[in-house]
């Protein structure tokens, strides 16, 4: 035996095995190692005391790879990777992938589209009379009636059209062992779900289910856009494993009901969760197929937290792993770090110390405990919230002690840093310190955007709190004699960005003389805010209109404007600044964007511009935000 699960008949007899009590199928490559919910699931069960069985990226054309390994005693548990297997395939723009980075050299086409579905189908035909449960995000993100942006329509609750028995939302140690001993103990099908936190399943009808939250029905929001945009808010509202309630949702004859989400893992069942005994990369049957790339990444990192509670609008975090945060002990982390120490290939550089976001270490306040996480309130946005605890002496501490560590050279934080959460600490400690010892060249972080109409819908902070922070990161570099740069991540096309927004954010990076190599354009994937936005242009939080970028052309020009310099976007630069009626952007002077072409006169106001130094901005073209309590109008600095 080499320590992984069994993947096959032969590595069941080795074991001793005639049977195994799970066959977890799964869309990725069997790797070993904490950062796969493949590898915590299954090694949870088997600590447990189960016997599970790995079936990873089987033949999906029909169901032989499924009987390989015989009927499993309890159920089947499904899975569609790490990543969503339609984001793993298509881009934003719908374009195929051509690779795969959790596939076995890095090839595309392993997995299918839609891939949990076409596995519970699969595995129905397969073992006609054993359980089929569902989880990791493709699973989570669709068990209500979500909007499909591949197929442009509402689609059901992936429970009804696979027709599992159950499936398991969010992060899944604690449902996934109630679970199994309820099966064990004799229920079947949808009954083991029945009182399970952080579990779903489509029942006959609700009755005993006391004080529940009734969604519009999926027929419902087949047809009401606003009925859609109620119900996606109804679903974050009870998204809180202190205050949050059952939620229901009507398919036709059925109902869906949706438990209350699990509670968190406290600090020592984390700890226990990642001591469990990970090989901490791939199976070694892929090693002559060239490995599997997405083990690069993470195999010498850390991941010390779990939850966000910043909640980004376009994030599924906040709907699948929960805003509340949970992190594991020094201890804990320490262990693992020497661990890593020891392997194969180290180098001395641990590359990462994070999750989800970093620089989180426990709740943002108190009153968490007892209340949850508030219901119509965010700890960040659109300002820092007065309860928020902005403290980072926990976190620089963990790294210091890494840092001491026989064997590190080098500690690294990649991973998201929420710049609004360090500008609310007071301490520069923390900032110092990252600044010194935790980057390498450059710091990446995520303001998104710099118009202010266009962050207030996308959830985050005013441009103001990163023009701050850009600021003081530039004057510890200069204390210190260092020549570091700020990586911004932006995104284009978000719901509520208008072509106004992205010209005022690429005069921006014209004024600081930085053009992104890389641009992302918003991603309607399912189970977030920003995805109803998109789909039914309202915000779910007002219920009020929102524009939104849809049509392919002003989607490009609004991706353009960001990457202006490239000389194949300018045509569509200058298409956009035409349409947008700001030809005073063509011309010469500093400020402006592009040059007329060869021969061409650059527009008036683009003339004098050029002789005056300024950029001229009809009035007409100045965006505003929302009027909103906290919020302020963007502003454009002269």
């Amino acid at each position: 035996m080499n320590g992984f699960l069994p993947i096959n008949k032969q590595d069941m007899q080795d074991r001793g095995w005639y049977y195994c009590d799970f066959l977890l199928v799964t869309g990725d490559a069997y790797v070993d190692h904490p950062s796969f919910g493949t590898a915590i699931i299954s090694r949870v069960l088997e600590d447990a005391g189960y016997k599970v069985a790995i079936l990873s990226q089987p033949d999906f054309h029909d169901e032989r790879d499924f009987v390989a390994m015989g009927r499993p005693r309890y159920a089947v548990l499904i899975n569609g990777g790490n990543i969503d297997s339609m984001v793993a395939h298509y881009t934003a723009a719908k374009k195929r992938r051509s690779d795969d980075a959790y596939t076995p050299g890095g090839k595309a086409g392993k997995r299918p589209d839609r891939a949990v579905t076409v596995y519970a189908m699969l595995a129905r035909r397969a073992f006609p009379d054993t359980p089929i449960y569902l989880g990791g995000i493709e699973a989570s993100l669709r068990r209500f009636a979500h909007y499909d942006y591949w197929a442009d329509r509402v689609m059901p609750s992936i429970l009804e059209s696979t027709g599992a028995d159950g499936l398991m939302f969010g992060m899944s140690e604690h449902s996934v062992v109630e679970l199994a001993n309820n099966l064990k103990h004799g229920k079947k099908g949808a009954d083991a779900c029945v009182g399970v936190r952080g579990t779903a399943y489509m029942a006959h009808d609700a009755f005993g289910l006391e004080n529940a939250v009734e969604c519009p029905s999926y027929e419902d929001v087949c047809v009401s856009k606003p009925d859609y945009a109620r119900s996606v808010k109804l679903q974050y509202d009870e998204q809180d494993a202190v205050r949050g309630k059952t939620l229901l949702q009507r398919h036709g004859k059925r109902v869906l009901v949706q438990n209350p989400p699990a509670r968190p893992l406290t600090t020592e069942e984390m700890d226990h969760v990642y001591a469990l005994p990970y090989m901490r990369t791939y199976h070694p049957s892929y090693e002559a197929l060239g490995g599997v790339p997405a083990i690069q990444e993470v195999q010498f990192s850390i991941i010390h937290n779990r939850g966000c509670f910043g909640a980004c609008n376009f994030c599924a975090l906040a709907f699948h792993q929960g805003r509340y945060i949970q992190a594991r002990s020094h201890e804990s982390v320490i262990a693992e770090a020497k661990q890593i120490v020891r392997m194969p290939g180290f180098k001395g550089y641990i590359h990462d110390v994070g999750g989800p976001t970093a620089n989180f270490r426990f709740p943002s306040c108190k009153m968490q405990e007892e209340h949850g996480l508030c219901k119509n309130k965010r700890c960040l946005f659109p300002t820092a919230c007065k309860n928020l605890e902005a403290d980072h002496t926990d976190y620089l501490n963990l790294l210091r002690e890494l840092r001491q560590i026989e064997g590190i050279k080098k500690v690294f934080v990649r991973s998201g840093l929420r710049y609004d959460y360090m500008m609310a600490d007071r301490n520069d400690a923390f900032f110092r310190e990252l600044v010194e010892h935790h980057i390498s060249g450059q710091l990446k972080v995520a303001p998104e955007h710099m118009s202010d109409n266009a962050l207030y819908y996308m959830g985050k902070p005013s441009f103001s709190v990163y023009e701050k922070f850009r600021e003081r990161y530039a004057r510890i570099n200069q204390k210190l004699g260092r020549k570091q740069y700020l990586v911004p991540y932006l995104m284009s096309s978000h719901p509520g960005a208008t072509l106004d927004d992205a010209i005022l954010l690429a005069e921006y990076l014209n004024r600081v003389g930085y053009m992104p190599e890389q641009v992302q354009d918003f991603y309607p994937t399912p189970g977030t805010l920003s995805t109803a936005m998109y789909y039914t242009e309202i915000d779910p939080r007002t219920m009020k209109p929102v524009y939104v970028a849809k049509t392919p052309e002003e989607k490009a020009m609004q991706r353009a404007l960001l990457q202006w310099r490239r000389p194949d976007k300018r045509p569509i630069v200058l298409a956009a600044l035409k349409k947008a009626g700001r030809e005073d952007l063509i011309g010469f002077g500093k400020d402006c964007l592009i040059r007329p072409a060869r021969g061409e006169k650059p527009p008036v106001s683009s003339a004098r511009a050029a002789k005056s130094g300024k950029s001229v901005r009809p009035a007409a073209h100045r965006p505003t935000a929302p009027k909103k309590k906290g919020w302020a109008k963007a502003k454009r600095k002269k």
